[in-house]
């Protein structure tokens, strides 16, 4: 099956490719590329067959449906699957923890985080390093050296991306990575695991300002036609489609481990900031899995909680500095995919071109008056398919430390305080709905140790507790002794990251 792509905010009839869309990371004019089409797989295929696969066998199954034969051929595919499941630590990549507080809940928690930089990101990010690879060593494979062709990915992480992307494509051939974050504003082992990575091809850059200034940055860049044409400029942030491709199979696999393979109803909660995450789960229900509900779980920066229920998307001013910094953000990137799929249903009658006039328009909307106000009738379409609870530091505190106490398999779960603001949420839902028959599948989006400040709070009344037995992993522990390797940008301008950025390029000489 051929698979195409267009940007979110075109007006044209013009679709790219799955390798233009991946390379290219964000289109043209702004916009981000979806598939128009979402593949239907049937409930008998779901049951009779997939829920028998393992997990990169159901990777497969699903990437097929979006990428051609023509453009990755099977057996490449398959092999970029493995090779880039291999790094993780767990066999089945993204374990259940199934009923973790014994069996009167049916609260599971999905672990993302056994990959090589203990987050969720690694399960997309060893994916698009491998793809970038592969498609620039099959360009240049007959080129003479001064006319091969490289890629510049730049990125901003609000925490995990970071890592997770400089692990995807540390020492990859022909790619240099460049990731901004906001100085101060990550946690201390966060940043250890981007500034200690030796490879040449490897920089950090910490921006004085917020998450969302280093978005906004990496943005201007890619709209920058004659610095890209320069310099080649890929991204790898959740707006590469490739990210939320690769997250889709956890949400499948997660159903059928929490179900035992067979129908049933399964309600997900997912810590939500940039939207990519809980997204893939929106492609999963689209293409026949029968998931019950998406409950998108906020800190106190709620601006996708508040625009579900009063249909206002507005960046406030100021971002809340909250114990789940990853989730520190102002404007959730990946939602526009989702408003495109809700005014092409809701208000554009179908229409393609329509609904991506539709979504422009507010997007333009936003960047002049700081907000859009949408219609009713797609609130109630984003309805069928969400839910959204907003939860406190004070809440996300207290639901780490009830964890430790009440946790049954095993006993004394630890979690990070972006699963804790999941499993407050999934809690919520569990009373509300007073319901044995459903499932609840939270996410676990990080480890732990990632968030040391946050967890010691909560646990350090505990006799037994200890951080340095009980939650740090020896490979995390060592990064501290390492040498650290970061270029400080004094000010949140896009001139000074282009200026840093064609320094260090010179220097790298790739």
């Amino acid at each position: 099956m051929s698979q195409s792509y267009r940007s979110s905010r075109s007006a044209e009839k013009e679709t790219k490719t799955f390798e233009a869309a991946i390379i290219q990371g964000l289109a043209t004019d702004g916009g981000l590329f979806i598939p128009p089409t979402i593949p239907q797989v049937s409930q008998e295929t779901l049951f009779n067959e997939w829920s028998k696969l393992s997990f990169q066998e159901l990777a497969y199954e699903i990437m097929k449906l979006y990428i051609s034969d023509d453009e990755i051929p099977a057996d490449d595919l398959k092999t970029l699957i493995n090779r880039s499941y291999s790094t993780f630590r767990a066999p089945e990549i993204t374990p259940l923890a199934k009923n973790v507080t014994g069996d009167k809940e049916n609260l599971h928690i999905l672990e993302l985080f056994h990959g090589p930089t203990y987050a969720f990101k690694d399960v997309a990010l060893q994916f698009v390093g491998n793809l970038f690879e592969y498609f620039l060593e099959r360009n240049n494979k007959d080129l003479p050296e001064d006319q091969k062709k490289k890629i510049t990915v730049v990125g901003a992480t609000s925490g995990d991306t970071g890592s997770a992307a400089i692990y995807g494509l540390r020492g990859k051939k022909d790619v240099s990575v460049f990731i901004l974050y906001p100085t101060g504003r990550i946690s201390p082992i966060q940043e250890e695991q981007m500034t200690t990575v030796p490879d040449k091809n490897v920089q950090t850059l910490s921006v004085k300002g917020t998450f969302d200034n280093c978005q906004d940055i990496v943005k201007a860049i890619f709209g920058d036609k004659e610095f890209n044409s320069r310099h080649n400029v890929g991204a790898v942030n959740s707006i590469n489609w490739a990210r939320i491709l690769a997250q889709i199979t956890y949400y499948f696999y997660s159903f059928f481990q929490a179900t035992n393979g067979k129908e049933g109803k399964v309600k997900f909660v997912v810590p939500s900031g940039n939207f990519g995450d809980i997204l893939a789960g929106y492609f999963a229900k689209k293409m026949g899995l029968p998931i019950e509900k998406l409950v998108i779980a906020t800190n106190e920066n709620d601006i996708l909680d508040r625009f579900l229920k009063t249909g206002t998307y507005e960046r406030s001013d100021k971002v809340a500095s909250t114990l789940s910094p990853a989730m520190d953000i102002l404007i959730s990137s990946n939602f526009e995919r989702l408003l495109w799929y809700l005014a092409r249903e809701n208000l554009a009658n179908g229409d393609d071109i329509k609904a991506g006039e539709i979504v422009n328009n507010w997007f333009q909307q936003l960047k002049t008056e700081g907000k859009f106000q949408v219609d009713q009738s797609l609130i109630n379409g984003a309805l069928k398919d969400f839910g959204s609870e907003r939860v406190s530091n004070e809440e996300t505190t207290a639901t780490i430390k009830k964890m430790y106490e009440i946790s049954q398999n095993p006993k004394h779960y630890i979690l990070d305080p972006h699963t804790a603001v999941g499993v407050c949420a999934a809690e919520r839902l569990i009373a509300q709905d007073n319901d044995k028959s459903i499932n609840y599948v939270s996410l676990s989006t990080a480890h732990p140790a990632k968030f040391a400040e946050a967890v010691n709070n909560a646990l350090s009344g505990f006799n037994e507790y200890s951080f340095e037995r009980d939650v740090l992993p020896a490979e995390l522990k060592k990064l501290s002794t390492l040498p650290k390797k970061l270029k400080f940008i004094e000010k949140a301008d896009v001139e000074l990251v282009k200026k840093a950025i064609d320094e260090e390029l010179a220097k790298m000489d790739l």
